[in-house]
């Protein structure tokens, strides 16, 4: 999961300090700004991944995984509090393409269009995060979905040797619980089939619970969790 999200959703760049990928995020949002261990660590070296962050002007963050005891230990330790539970989400796309896409409900279109930017802007993904998209590289497409002829919401795919993901799902709340985000998902699942790949993921935090709702109503699988720390 985590070289599909590096690939799919790119920070500006991962520069390595011993033990750490450093994540330049560019204001891109954390999963493109937060450290990861990538060999055993100490207290030392977490001093000094504190101190990359900062000469990147970005408040110290760490991607704590399952497999991270230790770095979660000594971040607490620190001071560090537990930041934004995730959960990791896969469907085999076929499981989605079962279903067809209503006419005219969903598009896959790139470069975004301007009201896909806006419908991004309006709930918080702005320009630095849409920089992110452009950086991807690959197959990747946005998704346009509509609802009673209005535009309804957006979503952007990316994939990675056999694994699209999805980012960025932004529904207008007036539009909510109206099937919108099946819309987006069947679409990116169509889409991601025709350009190889077998299966759909994503990431969402735990409080979302209208999100988390919705993936599992769609046949999508949990398969991974992680958390970030900050001070």
């Amino acid at each position: 999961p985590q070289s599909a999200m590096d690939a799919t959703w790119p920070a500006a760049g991962i520069p390595r300090l011993g033990p750490w990928a450093i994540r330049e995020g560019r204001g891109g949002g954390q999963r493109v700004s937060a450290a990861t261990a990538t060999d055993i660590i100490s207290e030392v070296s977490i001093t000094r991944a504190e101190a990359a962050m900062k000469e990147l002007d970005q408040t110290p963050l760490f991607m704590v995984r399952p497999e991270d005891d230790k770095l979660d230990r000594l971040l607490d330790a620190r001071g560090y509090r537990i930041k934004d539970p995730v959960v990791l989400y896969s469907v085999p796309v076929t499981r989605l393409t079962a279903t067809p896409v209503k006419r005219v409900s969903a598009f896959a279109i790139w470069p975004p269009l301007a009201i896909m930017r806006d419908l991004w802007a309006a709930g918080g993904i702005g320009p630095d995060r849409v920089a992110v998209m452009e950086r991807a590289r690959g197959p990747k497409t946005g998704i346009l979905a509509r609802h009673n002829d209005q535009p309804a919401g957006a979503g952007f795919v990316a994939i990675h040797e056999n694994v699209a993901m999805i980012h960025a799902i932004e529904v207008t709340p007036a539009l909510r619980q109206q099937g919108v985000g099946a819309n987006i998902l069947r679409m990116a699942a169509h889409w991601a089939q025709d350009a190889g790949a077998t299966h759909l993921a994503l990431a969402v935090t735990r409080e979302n619970q209208g999100a988390n709702a919705l993936y599992a109503s769609q046949g999508m699988a949990v398969v991974g969790h992680y958390h970030y720390r900050v001070k």
